[in-house]
């Protein structure tokens, strides 16, 4: 029953909904409509019964949730969500705009969050959560659907047909078949409790929940049984306030319990036309043309109608009353897309899902921190959306540069809402590329990182100054040195630095102080940019690039494989920040430790091949020489694997030098031409690692080279055996990883 009348003039009517059901939305209002009420009862957490007056601010706009955090731990913290066509919100609404008291009545969050019940304690612990049947899907399946959100928009959504009591009744049938899930059975328990106190205050109640828990609300279960379900249960401190919230986190597949998975779609069913009338499938097609418009495909009035055509015959031939998302969505592929998947994916994410966030009061209850970041989005013209979008900034504006220090702070604390563009270089230069998307649980976040400090850059300045502290290798401290410069934290400038000379002094390791250069580089480099004074930086810069010059011959004796590869790229990471540095004597130094290197017999080829290469490019070795120490490498003495690392040490990082020195590419074929069968084999894993990294129009142009004979010495025409040249194209076509022919 959804009703019952207690004692000879006590009303409470129960209305089961669907969470986030805009049927069942339109028909809880015309049921509060019918019974006016004197106080409304709902599924949530009391907790937040402070917070049920929000909802008469206009400036709260769904979708919206309910957060609650334990005090203490932050990071501990739960949502309950609410869209304009969730029933509760509009119960909730309906109430606030009449003066007519509401509360919340599920267990209290701040009882989860608690310690655990006393030793001794009557109350048993409840079991481990059962995962009870979908109550939705069993109906549609006793209906004859195989497709329950179909089943529920047919008899709910699309028609204007109270079934409270039909839902109720059903839901009796299926829980009386099913296992109970002993987390319900308390939560129902505590509904049960604090609906025996409201009727001694209240003559009319109503109560809107989820309808799988009518049948235990309006069973008689004695006070008693409840009481000690719940008894010598302890409460947490929590707190709680309101958070936008977006459509992607409402829909189920992103992990949402009660979620739905079209919200979008579930919106404009509430909002057009009552949910009846053709103006939904009219007005949703409209719609998802000008999704495809604004992306620059041609959608015409024509299409539309063809769509409506197609979408109204189909829902008349499988007996619809309405034509619903299945419909419309084939509608749409055949139609507006023209078969296109790409395109209806695109409707799908724009439409189906939605891509809206809900917003609210800037007087909200929050954080002081949640405070400061809300008024610097303000003052930077930086709207937090849930589309994801790309923002390039110009350093050189004071605004973007305002902008920039902003998401760099936000990503030490934690919140990323803003990652540098993939693929684009965005620290060193005065331009930077971000993609901005803004997720709820950044609120969660913010709440934790309110312990670090009230304002955005005091709580990242903390931030940087602790990870400084507790560091235990050079490279993290020198990229928090970095941080500090692109997200202008003067205030850890200075602690951070002390970290880092306190650091540097204690590791001795070669590769951590080679690792350590690059970022402290680009901050040396480009700190003028960003208008950050690092010229105490300077000196401990120096100082590591020397103590690595130093230690540099020690480490490359012995080296494994895998210890020299490691080693390259630190070399190579060093290499590339010496020349960012204006310091000619450094520069000097550094070049004239990697030739001394070079000289030696026991380095690695790997090594030996990069630093020829460096050095080459230095100026510092002509071409003859070059070629001299190739052709040392790719004797016949030396074994196949070792001039193969040599190889790939020297031409990493891009082949247009084998493009434009025939004379190398011809010491390198010469090379290949001359190895045996066995040592070929051996060889051609590392090459086709070191030829597979290069660009295609790098691979096709040595083929090219190759195959015109811009590689081999010159010859006369009755000189070269076209036959023996053909047999060596196709591992050519192997090493290259496109096909040669002649």
């Amino acid at each position: 029953m959804t009703s019952a009348v207690v004692g000879a003039d006590v009303v409470e009517r129960c209305y089961g909904i669907r969470h986030h059901g805009p049927g069942s939305a339109r028909a809880t209002v015309r049921a509060l409509d019918e019974q006016q009420p004197d106080i409304v009862l709902v599924e949530g957490p009391p907790e937040a019964d402070e917070l049920v007056r929000w909802a008469a601010d206009e400036a709260l706009q769904p979708p919206v949730a309910l957060l609650g955090y334990a005090t203490d731990d932050p990071r501990r913290a739960a949502y309950w969500p609410f869209a304009v066509f969730s029933p509760e919100w509009q119960a909730i609404r309906w109430a606030v705009a009449r003066g007519v008291p509401v509360r919340f009545i599920d267990l209290p969050y701040a009882l989860q969050v608690g310690p655990s019940p006393e030793p001794g304690a009557d109350a048993d612990e409840p079991a481990p959560r059962v995962r009870p049947v979908d109550p939705i899907g069993e109906l549609a399946a006793a209906a004859g659907y195989d497709d329950s959100e179909r089943w529920w928009e047919d008899v709910v959504e699309h028609r204007e047909l109270p079934a409270f009591e039909a839902i109720a009744e059903a839901m009796a049938a299926i829980r009386a078949s099913a296992p109970e899930d002993p987390r319900d059975l308390l939560r129902e328990a505590h509904m049960r409790t604090v609906l025996r106190q409201v009727r001694r205050t209240h003559r009319s109640i109503a109560i809107v929940c989820g309808a799988w828990h009518v049948p235990a609300l309006t069973a008689k279960v004695p006070a008693t049984h409840d009481a000690a379900l719940l008894k010598g249960r302890r409460k947490g401190k929590v707190t709680f306030t309101w958070v936008p919230w977006t459509y992607g986190r409402l829909a189920s597949w992103r992990g949402y319990g009660a979620g739905v998975s079209s919200p979008g779609w579930y919106h404009h069913l509430f909002t057009a036309g009552g949910g009846t009338g053709g103006d939904v499938v009219a007005r949703w097609l409209v719609d998802a043309a000008g999704v495809l418009r604004e992306e620059g495909v041609p959608t015409s009035s024509a299409h539309v109608i063809e769509a409506v055509r197609l979408a109204e015959a189909l829902a008349a031939l499988r007996g619809r009353p309405l034509a619903g998302l299945s419909e419309l969505t084939e509608a749409s592929l055949s139609v507006l897309c023209e078969g296109d998947e790409l395109r209806l994916r695109l409707i799908d994410r724009r439409l189906v899902v939605g891509e809206r966030l809900g917003a609210v009061p800037d007087d909200m209850p929050t954080t002081p921190l949640a405070r400061d970041l809300a008024a610097q989005q303000r003052s930077l013209r930086l709207k937090p959306e849930a589309l994801e979008r790309e923002l390039d900034l110009d350093l050189r504006r004071p605004i973007d540069l305002g902008r920039s220090r902003l998401l760099h702070r936000l990503r030490l604390l934690g919140v990323p809402w803003g990652e540098p563009a993939e693929g684009r270089r965005n620290t060193g230069t005065f331009r930077e590329t971000w993609a901005l998307c803004w997720q709820p649980e950044f609120a969660v976040a913010l709440i934790d990182a309110g312990a670090h400090g009230t304002t955005v850059v005091a709580a990242a300045s903390a931030q940087v100054v602790g990870r400084a502290r507790e560091a235990t290798v050079l490279a993290e401290v020198t990229a928090l040195v970095e941080a500090c410069l692109v997200a202008d934290l003067a205030d850890a400038f200075g602690p951070v630095l002390r970290a880092l000379d306190t650091r540097a002094a204690l590791d001795t390791d070669v590769a951590h102080l080679l690792a350590a250069v690059p970022a402290l580089a680009r901050t040396l480099r480009y700190g003028d940019v960003r208008g950050t004074d690092v010229g105490a930086l300077r000196s401990v810069t120096t100082g590591l690039l020397g103590r690595a010059c130093a230690g540099l011959p020690a480490a490359v004796v012995a080296l494994s494989d895998e210890a020299a590869a490691e080693l390259r790229t630190h070399v190579d990471g060093a290499h590339g920040a010496v020349g960012l540095l204006d310091d000619a004597d450094l520069r000097e130094r550094w070049l004239d430790t990697l030739a001394g290197l070079v000289e030696r017999d026991d380095l690695h080829g790997l090594l030996a091949g990069r630093l020829t290469r460096l050095l080459h490019d230095a100026q510092r070795l002509d071409r003859a020489e070059t070629g001299l120490r190739m052709a040392r490498a790719l004797s016949v003495g030396v074994a196949p694997a070792a001039g193969a690392a040599w190889v790939e040490g020297f031409l990493a990082g891009g082949g247009l030098l084998l493009v434009h020195d025939p004379e190398l590419l011809s010491l390198v074929d010469g090379w290949l031409a001359g190895l045996g069968a066995e040592a070929f084999t051996e060889a051609m894993p590392l090459l086709r690692r070191t030829f597979g990294t290069f660009a295609e129009p790098e691979r096709r142009a040595i083929g090219e080279r190759v195959r015109g004979g811009g590689a081999a010495p010159a010859t006369t025409e009755d000189g070269v055996d076209h036959e023996l040249a053909e047999r060596a194209l196709p591992a050519l076509s192997a090493l290259l990883g496109r096909e040669v022919t002649a």
